[in-house]
């Protein structure tokens, strides 16, 4: 199967799994597979929209992000089976942004370190070390966008995909892709329109 592009690897072992083999094994074979994309993917995320994650004191870096989600995938597809490559992302998406927000939300909930001499700390790059209000109002109302708006909204704008690669994972056309990424932002402007800049 390592002769396979990614995409239509994945397929087959998604249908093996369909086919009542041992499931384990399968699993583990279809993640050791996707892992450069997985790690791509991770990455992306972690960077571009957790960028405080990997600061002090987490410093969480992509392998260990990977990690995390393989293992989480590991447990979700004992009872999940995904059919195809576009359900099995959609997947992968999910347990990414749970994987993130739950290490977010711990950091948050943290209790403050002693206090120190500030002449003797170095001044922070942020201050975002909390999600503001407005920001977990964004992060439900992309929660909540239709499923084929949301995973495209996840590929392009969160995960930095261009519409080519994201219509490549979905196996579906890159007009098809424009449409649904046009949708999902026309629907979080409408639910998030008081947050418009006047």
């Amino acid at each position: 199967m390592n002769a396979e592009p990614t995409t239509a690897a994945i397929q087959l072992y998604l249908d093996a799994l369909a086919g009542g083999q041992p499931a384990e094994p399968i699993i583990r074979a279809l993640l050791d597979r996707a892992v450069r994309r997985l790690h791509l993917l991770c990455s992306s995320m972690l960077y571009r929209k957790y960028p405080r994650l990997t600061l002090p004191p987490l410093n969480l870096q992509p392998d260990e992000m990977v990690d995390a989600v393989v293992e989480r995938l590991l447990k979700a597809m004992r009872t999940v089976r995904p059919q195809t490559v576009r359900q099995f992302f959609a997947l992968v998406n999910q347990h990414m942004r749970w994987e993130l927000n739950d290490l977010a939300r711990r950091l948050d909930e943290e209790p403050k370190a002693l206090e120190l001499n500030e002449a003797l700390v170095p001044t922070p790059r942020s201050s975002d070390s909390v999600l503001s209000t407005n920001a977990r109002r964004m992060l439900s109302a992309i929660e909540s966008l239709p499923d084929e708006e949301r995973e495209i909204f996840d590929l392009v704008r969160i995960q930095g995909l261009t519409k080519p690669e994201a219509a490549e994972v979905l196996g579906v056309s890159a007009k098809t892709v424009q449409r649904r990424l046009n949708r999902s932002l026309l629907l979080l402007t409408k639910e998030l329109d008081d947050l418009r800049p006047t």
